[in-house]
């Protein structure tokens, strides 16, 4: 067995533009000849959707009899008139054949006042007016029930292209999902979404559906009369491409299935872990001084507030300088108390603050700071508070 693996070497293709070329073909006549399947195309395998053509098939078509006028022939489209002209019947029964569905249109498009305008191969007619079978209908009265239907508004033109579009459509795919795109371009989208109720299939469809060969930009009257061309309107046609997408779906299904996103798992919460609570500081009850309640008379001393309730601990002897210390300025040092001061005393032993005793003050001392103190604020309102901005007459 060989190391080496020899692939097969690919086909030596050419794009459309060239191929048209060197065809001495217009584009316009180069796309008409590859719908009706007179020049094979191939896929283009680099992924961009589009076809390419073999150099084999191009010196096939050159290498033929009368090329390229015997092509240029074959794909040969016309006018109303110049068809008209070419049947040797008048216009307005070409036109009566064309609507009644008799010739088929090959091209159409819309000219500057958005008319539409159909084309059909210039063959085609060559071969219409040459049947035997279809003489009465080129000269004479038209036939009764035929001139009913034309009586009745009947117009099968846009109809019989798209099912000759739609023929060329599925000569150019074999994949079954893309011949459901095909048949799904002449569909609106409700009737589309009513077959296919799939969302993932239905997506996958759509990346197969063409574009459609209409004019103007999207909104404009020109893009509005060309998807009423492009898509079915009657009833029984409708009925029929609703069938066909179906089984078309059904053998796409049983071959592969749509791709469809991939399952996402939510990502897992992170649970949150106990953290220990950190030991809190001891704190010291700050001391609350009594508050005296204002006395209804002015001359009245004021009366002390109810002392606070004794708070329960241990009791333990207390340490600190002796009783009578004072400060600098002779007020009270800290942690000293005195002997008045039971409650405080024990809230200080409850959380473990050294208390201090200190002896009574002096009585002059205990004036000058009775004095020095700012009279007590009474809740009277208004008048308490003119009471004390105006100080009263002494009484003789």
């Amino acid at each position: 067995m060989s190391a080496s693996t020899v692939s097969p070497s690919r086909p030596v293709t050419c794009t459309p533009s060239l191929a048209a070329r060197e065809l001495e073909l217009k584009r316009g006549e180069f796309d008409l000849a590859v719908h009706l399947g007179h020049i094979r195309t191939l896929p283009d395998e680099g992924g961009g959707g589009g076809r390419r053509v073999e150099r084999a098939e191009i010196d096939r078509l050159r290498a033929q009899a009368g090329h390229p006028e015997a092509l240029r022939d074959r794909v040969r489209v016309v006018g109303t008139t110049e068809g008209a002209r070419l049947m040797e019947i008048p216009a307005a029964r070409f036109t009566r054949l064309a609507r009644l569905g008799l010739l088929v249109p090959a091209k159409w498009y819309l000219n500057r006042y958005r008319a539409v305008v159909w084309l059909y191969l210039a063959e085609d007619l060559r071969a219409f007016a040459s049947d035997a079978g279809n003489a009465h209908l080129l000269k004479g009265r038209t036939p009764e029930n035929l001139r009913g239907q034309l009586e009745a508004g009947v117009d099968l033109r846009a109809r019989n292209w798209r099912g000759r579009h739609l023929g060329f459509l599925l000569r150019q795919v074999d994949e079954p999902w893309a011949r459901a795109g095909a048949v799904a371009a002449f569909l609106s989208p409700v009737e589309v979404a009513d077959v296919v109720r799939d969302p993932y299939e239905r997506a996958h469809v759509n990346r197969f559906r063409p574009t459609p060969p209409g004019q103007g930009t999207p909104g404009s009257p020109a893009a509005y009369l060309a998807e009423r061309i492009t898509t079915a309107q009657d009833a029984d046609e409708i009925a029929w491409l609703r069938s066909e997408l179906a089984q078309v779906i059904e053998e796409a299904r049983a071959l592969s299935r749509a791709p469809r996103p991939a399952a996402r798992r939510p990502a897992p919460t992170p649970r949150a872990t106990a953290r220990p609570i950190p030991p809190m500081a001891r704190t010291v009850t700050r001391i609350t001084e009594p508050t005296a309640r204002a006395s209804s008379a002015p001359d009245e001393e004021p009366v002390a507030a109810r002392a606070p309730e004794p708070l329960p601990g241990p009791s333990e002897p207390t340490t600190g300088p002796p009783a009578g210390a004072s400060g600098p300025n002779g007020g009270r040092l800290p942690g000293s108390f005195e002997p008045a001061d039971e409650p405080m005393t024990r809230a200080f032993e409850w959380h473990g603050t050294p208390v201090v005793p200190q002896s009574a003050a002096s009585p002059a001392r205990r004036g000058r700071r009775r004095a020095d103190a700012p009279s007590p604020r009474t809740d009277r309102g208004l008048r308490a508070w003119l009471r004390r901005r105006s100080a009263r007459p002494a009484r003789v």
